[in-house]
């Protein structure tokens, strides 16, 4: 993933009171993937820029970006930082260290200087962290659409997602990628979600004055037909999200992995190890992974504070999971999820998130 990391600091006295911004926006459509702000007490002008220059790709980094735009109005940190200017205070050598350890962390990283109309992202967030700093207080809580704050003491009340997965398919059955093809559930995973359902429907939590909690899913049949179980255990209604659907697998739909490895050897090896990559004709774990979060931002927007059944498939499920965990792209490749099983995440209004149980077949047993 390329990523653009657009950061700014200031200081209000220099030395004076000092708060940083950063904001990380996808290269290819300009969306905003994160953003960064704190305030930093009394510091100087280049302490704060160094700082937000720092906060910026250390979230780059969060996000699993492989390249960065850096672009900063600071001509001292964009000099220093691509070696053309000597680091000669003492106070910005190891902040410029710790700058460049990031920095090795990525493909490539490439430094730009801009004028400060065009930074004004970066500079409101700074500003505010300056206010926050002049008042002694803390600096409002920056937006992180990629993924949940680092655990700090969850604040306010979560929104409860319980994940199911549906239930066995044909294409299942004979481990065929199956993502866009609209197949029914068979036999056996209607009863897997019958099962499922009579668990759901024992839940607590899940029925608010005989209302039944909000039921999503992605607009395939196999999910539908999970969907519907359950609401017909619960006496809901379906609603389907397009952002939920599996990843478009292109034209290796309906083939097992020795046939599509045979067909595409070299590019079949590239999509095992880099979610930029995509099957021919299809999407790329990157891909599902900006949209499955931003549906996770639409539900938690539209339900704040409200359990919510979310009825998708292994790849949505699992982003929907890292999201939980904070953790890197490589949760794709090494968690397993069942057919019909069951995983819970709870996301908090301040950012922070709960994952509460992953991968839960109990009810098929």
């Amino acid at each position: 993933m390329n990523v653009v990391v657009e950061a700014d600091g200031g200081s209000r006295g220099n030395p004076g009171p000092a708060g940083y911004g950063a904001v990380v926006k996808d290269a290819a459509t300009g969306e905003v993937l994160a953003e960064r702000q704190d305030a930093l007490g009394v510091a100087t002008n280049n302490v704060a820029e160094y700082s937000g220059l720092i906060a910026g790709l250390r979230a780059a980094a969060e996000l699993g970006a492989s390249t960065v735009d850096v672009r900063m109005d600071s001509k001292l940190v964009v000099e220093q930082m691509s070696g053309r200017w000597k680091i000669k205070h003492a106070a910005l050598q190891p902040l410029a260290q710790e700058a460049r350890e990031l920095a090795a962390g990525f493909g490539r990283v490439r430094y730009e200087w801009i004028p400060r109309a065009e930074n004004a992202h970066a500079d409101r967030l700074a500003n505010q962290a300056m206010d926050a700093a002049a008042k002694g207080t803390e600096a409002p809580k920056a937006l992180d659409r990629s993924s949940p704050a680092r655990w700090t003491g969850a604040q306010g009340t979560p929104t409860k997602l319980l994940l199911l997965r549906h239930g066995q398919t044909e294409m299942s059955v004979e481990r065929r990628y199956s993502g866009r093809g609209d197949v029914p559930l068979t036999e056996h995973g209607r009863e897997q979600v019958a099962a499922a359902a009579k668990r759901l429907a024992g839940m607590d939590g899940l029925l608010a004055d005989g209302v039944a909690a909000p039921i999503v899913a992605s607009p395939l049949l196999r999910t539908k037909q999970t969907a519907q179980a359950v609401a017909d255990a619960l006496g809901g209604r379906v609603r389907t999200h397009p952002g939920l659907l599996e990843t478009d697998f292109g034209e290796w739909e309906g083939l097992t992995f020795a046939e599509a490895a045979r067909r595409d050897p070299k590019l079949h090896r590239a999509w095992l190890g880099d979610i930029s990559v995509a099957a021919p004709g299809g999407e790329s774990f990157e891909a599902v992974h900006r949209r499955v979060r931003a549906a996770r931002d639409e539900l938690l927007e539209e339900f704040a504070g409200q359990t919510v059944i979310v009825v998708s498939h292994v790849t949505p499920i699992k982003s929907l999971l890292r999201l939980g965990l904070d953790a890197g792209p490589s949760l794709l490749f090494r968690l397993h999820l069942d057919l019909a099983s069951l995983s819970i995440v709870e996301f908090y209004p301040d950012g922070n998130a709960s994952v509460r149980l992953v991968n839960d077949i109990s009810h098929l047993a």
